[in-house]
């Protein structure tokens, strides 16, 4: 994950593994496009495949190509959920 992003700071890390069940991703040619409008890619696949981006001036868009959920309990959320419900709670009692 790139340093300094939502995601890097969610995780607390700038490396994490998760499990990858899709064939779509983001096409090379379009990361510099997508970077130009706004959109961070801030986590990169092992061969350099988009896995995470983010809107770093939204209160929380961050979308990802693997599926958080398919590893968070209620004892245990994935820091990417447990980041998510404390940005709902966040702007609930703003």
């Amino acid at each position: 994950m790139r340093p300094g992003t939502r995601a890097s700071a969610l995780y607390g890390v700038t490396e994490a593994a998760e499990d990858f069940f899709c064939n779509y991703g983001v096409n090379p040619d379009y990361h510099r496009g997508l970077e130009a409008g706004g959109l961070r890619v801030s986590g990169l696949g092992g061969a350099g495949e988009v896995r995470i981006v983010e809107l770093p001036d939204h209160p929380f868009f961050l979308a990802t190509l693997f599926l958080p959920q398919a590893r968070s309990t209620a004892a245990s959320p994935h820091p990417l959920l447990a980041g998510y419900a404390a940005a709902v709670t966040a702007g609930v009692s703003a």
